[in-house]
Protein backbone atom coordinates (compact mmCIF):
# COMPACT_ATOMS: atom_id res chain seq x y z
CA UNK A 1 0.00 0.00 0.00
CA UNK A 2 3.05 2.37 0.97
CA UNK A 3 4.20 1.84 -2.45
CA UNK A 4 1.63 2.50 -4.46
CA UNK A 5 0.87 5.45 -2.29
CA UNK A 6 4.31 6.91 -3.33
CA UNK A 7 3.81 5.89 -7.00
CA UNK A 8 0.39 6.87 -7.56
CA UNK A 9 1.98 10.76 -6.11
CA UNK A 10 3.41 11.81 -9.19
CA UNK A 11 3.02 11.37 -12.85
CA UNK A 12 5.57 8.68 -14.50
CA UNK A 13 8.68 9.23 -14.79
CA UNK A 14 10.47 10.44 -12.12
CA UNK A 15 13.02 10.63 -10.00
CA UNK A 16 12.81 9.15 -6.31
CA UNK A 17 15.19 10.46 -3.82
CA UNK A 18 16.13 9.04 -0.65
CA UNK A 19 17.15 11.87 1.33
CA UNK A 20 17.75 9.84 4.53
CA UNK A 21 20.21 6.97 2.77
CA UNK A 22 21.82 10.35 1.11
CA UNK A 23 22.61 12.00 4.92
CA UNK A 24 23.88 8.06 6.17
CA UNK A 25 26.15 8.58 2.85
CA UNK A 26 27.05 11.88 3.73
CA UNK A 27 27.40 11.25 7.68
CA UNK A 28 29.95 8.16 6.94
CA UNK A 29 32.08 9.82 4.49
CA UNK A 30 32.42 12.61 6.10
CA UNK A 31 33.73 10.60 9.54
CA UNK A 32 35.78 8.62 7.22
CA UNK A 33 37.61 11.43 5.61
CA UNK A 34 38.26 13.97 9.17
CA UNK A 35 39.65 10.65 10.57
CA UNK A 36 42.55 10.94 7.76
CA UNK A 37 42.78 14.77 7.84
CA UNK A 38 41.44 15.13 4.56
CA UNK A 39 38.39 17.12 3.45
CA UNK A 40 35.60 16.79 0.64
CA UNK A 41 34.49 18.21 -1.82
CA UNK A 42 30.99 16.97 -3.68
CA UNK A 43 31.24 17.17 -7.43
CA UNK A 44 28.11 18.91 -8.55
CA UNK A 45 28.13 17.49 -12.30
CA UNK A 46 27.10 14.05 -10.80
CA UNK A 47 23.82 15.47 -9.98
CA UNK A 48 22.89 19.31 -9.53
CA UNK A 49 18.98 18.71 -7.77
CA UNK A 50 18.93 22.58 -5.50
CA UNK A 51 17.35 19.76 -3.03
CA UNK A 52 20.19 17.24 -2.90
CA UNK A 53 22.73 20.23 -3.05
CA UNK A 54 21.32 22.17 0.14
CA UNK A 55 21.30 18.88 2.56
CA UNK A 56 24.92 18.36 0.95
CA UNK A 57 25.95 21.88 1.57
CA UNK A 58 24.77 21.53 5.20
CA UNK A 59 27.27 18.63 6.21
CA UNK A 60 30.05 21.29 5.73
CA UNK A 61 30.99 19.80 2.46
CA UNK A 62 33.04 21.85 -0.17
CA UNK A 63 31.90 21.61 -4.40
CA UNK A 64 33.59 20.87 -7.34
CA UNK A 65 32.26 22.48 -10.01
CA UNK A 66 33.04 21.78 -14.16
CA UNK A 67 30.61 25.11 -15.66
CA UNK A 68 30.13 28.45 -14.50
CA UNK A 69 26.80 27.04 -13.88
CA UNK A 70 27.60 24.78 -11.31
CA UNK A 71 29.64 27.52 -9.90
CA UNK A 72 26.38 29.35 -9.59
CA UNK A 73 23.46 26.90 -8.36
CA UNK A 74 26.53 26.07 -5.73
CA UNK A 75 26.67 29.53 -4.61
CA UNK A 76 23.11 30.04 -4.65
CA UNK A 77 22.32 26.50 -2.47
CA UNK A 78 24.41 27.30 0.12
CA UNK A 79 28.01 26.14 -0.87
CA UNK A 80 30.51 28.69 0.47
CA UNK A 81 32.78 30.61 -2.50
CA UNK A 82 35.90 29.42 -0.21
CA UNK A 83 35.59 25.70 -0.71
CA UNK A 84 33.95 25.66 -4.10
CA UNK A 85 36.61 24.60 -6.98
CA UNK A 86 36.38 25.14 -10.45
CA UNK A 87 38.03 22.19 -12.63
CA UNK A 88 37.03 21.56 -16.95
CA UNK A 89 39.31 21.91 -19.84
CA UNK A 90 37.12 24.08 -21.47
CA UNK A 91 36.40 27.24 -19.73
CA UNK A 92 34.73 30.25 -21.23
CA UNK A 93 36.09 34.05 -20.37
CA UNK A 94 32.99 34.67 -19.30
CA UNK A 95 32.72 31.39 -16.87
CA UNK A 96 36.47 32.24 -15.42
CA UNK A 97 35.33 35.84 -15.36
CA UNK A 98 32.17 34.33 -13.23
CA UNK A 99 33.97 32.49 -10.46
CA UNK A 100 36.57 35.10 -10.06
CA UNK A 101 34.41 37.66 -9.45
CA UNK A 102 32.66 35.92 -6.60
CA UNK A 103 35.67 34.64 -4.96
CA UNK A 104 36.15 31.11 -5.39
CA UNK A 105 38.72 29.29 -3.62
CA UNK A 106 40.47 28.17 -6.20
CA UNK A 107 40.22 27.27 -10.32
CA UNK A 108 42.37 24.39 -11.38
CA UNK A 109 44.24 24.74 -14.68
CA UNK A 110 44.49 22.53 -17.62
CA UNK A 111 46.28 23.88 -20.39
CA UNK A 112 49.05 26.57 -20.76
CA UNK A 113 46.40 29.28 -22.43
CA UNK A 114 44.73 28.32 -19.62
CA UNK A 115 46.69 29.87 -17.27
CA UNK A 116 47.20 32.96 -19.61
CA UNK A 117 43.97 33.50 -19.72
CA UNK A 118 43.19 33.20 -15.88
CA UNK A 119 46.06 35.80 -15.61
CA UNK A 120 44.42 37.90 -18.51
CA UNK A 121 40.69 38.26 -16.69
CA UNK A 122 42.67 38.59 -13.02
CA UNK A 123 44.15 41.47 -14.16
CA UNK A 124 41.48 43.05 -15.49
CA UNK A 125 40.13 42.58 -12.46
CA UNK A 126 43.17 43.62 -10.03
CA UNK A 127 42.57 40.30 -8.28
CA UNK A 128 45.32 37.85 -8.12
CA UNK A 129 43.68 34.34 -8.23
CA UNK A 130 44.59 31.11 -6.27
CA UNK A 131 45.08 28.31 -8.88
CA UNK A 132 45.96 24.65 -8.91
CA UNK A 133 47.48 22.49 -11.69
CA UNK A 134 45.70 19.62 -13.04
CA UNK A 135 48.04 17.14 -13.96
CA UNK A 136 47.59 13.83 -16.19
CA UNK A 137 49.51 11.00 -14.48
CA UNK A 138 48.96 8.72 -17.33
CA UNK A 139 47.07 5.93 -15.06
CA UNK A 140 44.59 3.42 -15.79
CA UNK A 141 41.27 3.80 -13.48
CA UNK A 142 40.42 -0.11 -15.02
CA UNK A 143 36.49 1.87 -15.59
CA UNK A 144 34.87 2.28 -18.68
CA UNK A 145 36.44 3.72 -21.34
CA UNK A 146 34.05 6.55 -21.62
CA UNK A 147 34.56 7.45 -18.19
CA UNK A 148 38.39 7.55 -18.21
CA UNK A 149 39.84 10.93 -17.82
CA UNK A 150 43.50 10.35 -16.42
CA UNK A 151 45.30 8.67 -19.36
CA UNK A 152 47.65 10.03 -21.82
CA UNK A 153 45.24 9.14 -24.58
CA UNK A 154 42.51 11.72 -22.53
CA UNK A 155 41.83 15.76 -23.13
CA UNK A 156 42.18 16.36 -19.26
CA UNK A 157 45.23 18.21 -18.08
CA UNK A 158 49.18 18.80 -18.15
CA UNK A 159 51.54 16.50 -18.25
CA UNK A 160 54.76 16.75 -16.04
CA UNK A 161 56.98 18.70 -18.36
CA UNK A 162 53.67 20.83 -19.46
CA UNK A 163 53.62 21.58 -15.53
CA UNK A 164 57.24 22.62 -15.42
CA UNK A 165 56.95 24.98 -17.85
CA UNK A 166 53.69 26.17 -16.52
CA UNK A 167 55.29 26.85 -13.32
CA UNK A 168 57.87 28.98 -14.65
CA UNK A 169 55.44 31.05 -16.14
CA UNK A 170 53.87 31.42 -12.99
CA UNK A 171 56.71 33.53 -11.97
CA UNK A 172 55.94 35.95 -14.17
CA UNK A 173 51.89 36.33 -14.63
CA UNK A 174 51.27 38.34 -11.51
CA UNK A 175 48.07 37.73 -11.19
CA UNK A 176 48.29 33.93 -10.55
CA UNK A 177 49.03 31.99 -6.91
CA UNK A 178 49.68 29.13 -7.51
CA UNK A 179 48.72 26.98 -4.53
CA UNK A 180 48.59 22.91 -5.29
CA UNK A 181 47.97 20.08 -8.25
CA UNK A 182 44.96 18.15 -8.88
CA UNK A 183 44.99 14.74 -10.24
CA UNK A 184 41.49 13.21 -11.36
CA UNK A 185 41.59 9.66 -12.92
CA UNK A 186 38.40 8.02 -13.74
CA UNK A 187 34.84 7.62 -12.55
CA UNK A 188 33.23 4.36 -10.82
CA UNK A 189 36.31 2.87 -9.84
CA UNK A 190 35.89 0.07 -7.72
CA UNK A 191 39.79 -1.47 -7.72
CA UNK A 192 41.52 0.10 -4.30
CA UNK A 193 44.54 -0.67 -5.90
CA UNK A 194 44.00 2.04 -9.00
CA UNK A 195 43.58 4.62 -6.10
CA UNK A 196 47.06 3.18 -4.22
CA UNK A 197 48.72 3.62 -7.49
CA UNK A 198 47.26 7.07 -8.16
CA UNK A 199 48.45 8.52 -4.71
CA UNK A 200 52.05 6.87 -5.48
CA UNK A 201 52.05 8.95 -8.57
CA UNK A 202 50.97 11.93 -6.77
CA UNK A 203 53.23 11.68 -4.52
CA UNK A 204 56.16 10.98 -6.76
CA UNK A 205 54.81 14.42 -8.94
CA UNK A 206 54.73 16.87 -6.22
CA UNK A 207 58.16 15.74 -4.89
CA UNK A 208 59.08 16.58 -8.54
CA UNK A 209 57.26 19.17 -9.14
CA UNK A 210 57.88 21.13 -5.60
CA UNK A 211 61.00 19.30 -4.32
CA UNK A 212 60.61 22.52 -0.91
CA UNK A 213 57.18 21.63 -0.43
CA UNK A 214 55.34 24.91 -0.92
CA UNK A 215 52.02 23.35 -2.04
CA UNK A 216 49.45 23.94 0.31
CA UNK A 217 47.23 21.61 -1.60
CA UNK A 218 46.55 18.78 -3.54
CA UNK A 219 43.66 17.60 -4.92
CA UNK A 220 43.13 13.77 -5.62
CA UNK A 221 40.21 13.69 -7.35
CA UNK A 222 37.17 11.01 -7.09
CA UNK A 223 35.87 8.78 -8.46
CA UNK A 224 35.10 5.73 -6.12
CA UNK A 225 32.22 3.33 -7.63
CA UNK A 226 28.97 2.37 -6.17
CA UNK A 227 27.72 -1.17 -6.54
CA UNK A 228 25.09 -1.62 -9.12
CA UNK A 229 24.59 -5.30 -8.62
CA UNK A 230 23.82 -5.36 -5.15
CA UNK A 231 22.35 -1.62 -4.36
CA UNK A 232 20.08 -2.88 -1.28
CA UNK A 233 23.09 -4.93 0.28
CA UNK A 234 25.82 -1.92 -0.60
CA UNK A 235 24.19 1.04 -0.20
CA UNK A 236 26.82 3.16 1.28
CA UNK A 237 30.54 2.67 -0.11
CA UNK A 238 33.59 1.77 1.32
CA UNK A 239 34.42 5.35 2.27
CA UNK A 240 36.67 3.91 5.19
CA UNK A 241 38.97 1.52 2.91
CA UNK A 242 38.92 3.92 0.42
CA UNK A 243 40.85 6.53 2.56
CA UNK A 244 42.42 4.49 4.24
CA UNK A 245 44.34 3.22 0.69
CA UNK A 246 45.25 6.57 0.31
CA UNK A 247 45.97 7.53 3.51
CA UNK A 248 48.67 4.44 3.64
CA UNK A 249 50.45 6.17 1.01
CA UNK A 250 50.01 10.17 1.67
CA UNK A 251 49.34 9.93 5.35
CA UNK A 252 48.61 12.80 7.19
CA UNK A 253 49.99 15.82 7.27
CA UNK A 254 50.45 18.85 8.96
CA UNK A 255 51.81 21.29 5.82
CA UNK A 256 49.10 21.31 3.64
CA UNK A 257 45.08 20.12 3.24
CA UNK A 258 44.45 17.18 0.97
CA UNK A 259 41.25 17.51 -0.53
CA UNK A 260 38.61 15.02 -2.92
CA UNK A 261 35.65 15.55 -5.42
CA UNK A 262 33.61 12.57 -4.51
CA UNK A 263 29.92 12.56 -6.75
CA UNK A 264 28.90 9.48 -7.69
CA UNK A 265 29.92 7.73 -4.13
CA UNK A 266 27.95 10.25 -2.47
CA UNK A 267 24.44 10.19 -3.96
CA UNK A 268 24.18 7.46 -6.76
CA UNK A 269 22.51 4.86 -4.19
CA UNK A 270 19.87 7.33 -3.10
CA UNK A 271 18.10 7.69 -6.10
CA UNK A 272 16.00 5.72 -8.38
CA UNK A 273 14.02 6.18 -11.77
CA UNK A 274 10.08 5.47 -11.23
CA UNK A 275 8.59 4.40 -14.55
CA UNK A 276 5.16 3.03 -15.80
CA UNK A 277 4.65 0.67 -18.23
CA UNK A 278 2.94 1.70 -21.16
CA UNK A 279 2.79 -1.97 -23.10
CA UNK A 280 4.07 -5.45 -23.41
CA UNK A 281 4.90 -6.54 -26.75
CA UNK A 282 6.16 -10.22 -27.98
CA UNK A 283 8.09 -10.87 -30.87
CA UNK A 284 9.78 -14.37 -32.10
CA UNK A 285 12.62 -13.65 -30.36
CA UNK A 286 11.96 -11.27 -27.41
CA UNK A 287 9.91 -10.39 -24.53
CA UNK A 288 9.41 -6.65 -24.57
CA UNK A 289 8.44 -3.95 -21.71
CA UNK A 290 7.56 -0.63 -23.00
CA UNK A 291 7.85 2.15 -19.95
CA UNK A 292 7.46 5.91 -20.41
CA UNK A 293 11.07 6.85 -19.26
CA UNK A 294 13.82 7.02 -22.01
CA UNK A 295 16.85 7.32 -22.83
CA UNK A 296 16.18 11.12 -22.49
CA UNK A 297 15.28 10.20 -19.43
CA UNK A 298 18.62 8.31 -18.26
CA UNK A 299 21.41 8.44 -20.64
CA UNK A 300 23.57 6.03 -19.50
CA UNK A 301 22.41 2.66 -20.62
CA UNK A 302 22.56 3.94 -24.44
CA UNK A 303 25.71 6.36 -24.24
CA UNK A 304 28.13 3.46 -21.63
CA UNK A 305 26.18 0.39 -21.99
CA UNK A 306 25.45 0.90 -18.24
CA UNK A 307 23.85 -1.78 -16.14
CA UNK A 308 21.35 -0.92 -13.64
CA UNK A 309 18.97 -3.16 -11.47
CA UNK A 310 15.72 -2.67 -12.71
CA UNK A 311 12.72 -4.57 -10.28
CA UNK A 312 8.88 -4.46 -10.52
CA UNK A 313 7.58 -2.84 -8.13
CA UNK A 314 3.85 -3.93 -8.04
CA UNK A 315 3.52 -6.98 -9.76
CA UNK A 316 2.53 -10.16 -7.62
CA UNK A 317 2.86 -13.01 -10.15
CA UNK A 318 4.77 -16.26 -9.19
CA UNK A 319 5.91 -16.62 -12.73
CA UNK A 320 9.03 -14.99 -14.04
CA UNK A 321 10.07 -14.09 -17.02
CA UNK A 322 12.86 -12.63 -19.64
CA UNK A 323 12.50 -8.87 -20.65
CA UNK A 324 13.77 -6.39 -22.53
CA UNK A 325 13.03 -3.07 -21.25
CA UNK A 326 12.98 -0.35 -23.55
CA UNK A 327 11.74 3.79 -23.99
CA UNK A 328 9.48 5.23 -26.58
CA UNK A 329 12.36 6.81 -27.91
CA UNK A 330 12.93 6.78 -31.75
CA UNK A 331 16.38 5.18 -31.31
CA UNK A 332 17.30 1.34 -30.88
CA UNK A 333 19.41 2.49 -28.35
CA UNK A 334 17.00 3.40 -26.18
CA UNK A 335 16.96 0.72 -24.66
CA UNK A 336 17.87 -0.28 -20.39
CA UNK A 337 18.71 -3.56 -20.26
CA UNK A 338 18.31 -6.32 -22.54
CA UNK A 339 17.44 -9.49 -20.40
CA UNK A 340 15.95 -8.87 -17.19
CA UNK A 341 14.25 -11.35 -14.83
CA UNK A 342 11.40 -10.08 -13.36
CA UNK A 343 7.71 -11.13 -12.73
CA UNK A 344 5.59 -11.51 -15.40
CA UNK A 345 5.04 -7.66 -16.19
CA UNK A 346 1.83 -5.96 -17.87
CA UNK A 347 0.53 -2.39 -18.89
CA UNK A 348 0.24 -0.65 -15.95
CA UNK A 349 2.96 -2.27 -14.02
CA UNK A 350 5.46 0.20 -11.97
CA UNK A 351 9.17 -0.44 -13.40
CA UNK A 352 11.47 0.37 -10.42
CA UNK A 353 15.59 1.53 -12.13
CA UNK A 354 17.43 1.30 -9.20
CA UNK A 355 20.88 3.16 -8.85
CA UNK A 356 19.87 6.51 -10.52
CA UNK A 357 21.34 9.37 -7.75
CA UNK A 358 23.97 9.73 -10.34
CA UNK A 359 24.30 11.15 -13.63
CA UNK A 360 20.50 10.70 -14.27
CA UNK A 361 18.47 13.40 -13.61
CA UNK A 362 21.26 15.93 -14.54
CA UNK A 363 22.14 14.33 -18.19
CA UNK A 364 18.01 13.94 -18.55
CA UNK A 365 17.15 15.86 -21.53
CA UNK A 366 13.93 17.54 -23.89
CA UNK A 367 14.73 14.69 -26.93
CA UNK A 368 11.52 13.71 -29.02
CA UNK A 369 10.34 17.17 -27.54
CA UNK A 370 9.36 14.74 -24.27
CA UNK A 371 9.15 16.32 -21.09
CA UNK A 372 11.44 16.17 -18.29
CA UNK A 373 11.31 14.02 -15.72
CA UNK A 374 9.92 15.06 -12.27
CA UNK A 375 11.37 14.14 -8.50
CA UNK A 376 10.50 13.16 -5.39
CA UNK A 377 11.87 13.33 -1.96
CA UNK A 378 11.89 10.64 0.97
CA UNK A 379 12.87 11.63 4.03
CA UNK A 380 12.16 8.58 5.58
CA UNK A 381 10.52 5.98 3.08
CA UNK A 382 8.23 4.41 5.63
CA UNK A 383 6.33 7.52 6.37
CA UNK A 384 7.05 10.65 4.38
CA UNK A 385 6.32 11.36 1.05
CA UNK A 386 7.51 15.36 -0.74
CA UNK A 387 7.40 16.55 -4.42
CA UNK A 388 8.80 19.18 -6.75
Amino acid sequence: MRNLLIFNAMQTPYYLYDTGLLRQTLEVAKLEAQLNGYKIHYALKANSNPTLLKIIAEFGFGADCVSGNEVKIALENGFAPNKIVFAGVGKTDEEIDFAISNNIFCLHCESIQELEVINGIASEKSKKVAIALRINPNINAQTHKNITTGTNQNKFGLTVNEAKYAMQLTSILKNINLIGLHFHIGSQITQMNVFRDLAIKAKEVEKELDPYGKFAYINLGGGLGIDYENPSENSIPDFKNYFATISSIIGKTQSKDIHFELGRSLVGQCGKLITKVIYTKQTDTKNFVIVDAGMNTLLRPALYGAHHKIENATSKEKLRESYSIVGPICETTDCFDDNVNLPTTKRGDIIEILSCGAYGEVMSSRYNMRDLPGCSFLENPETEIAMS
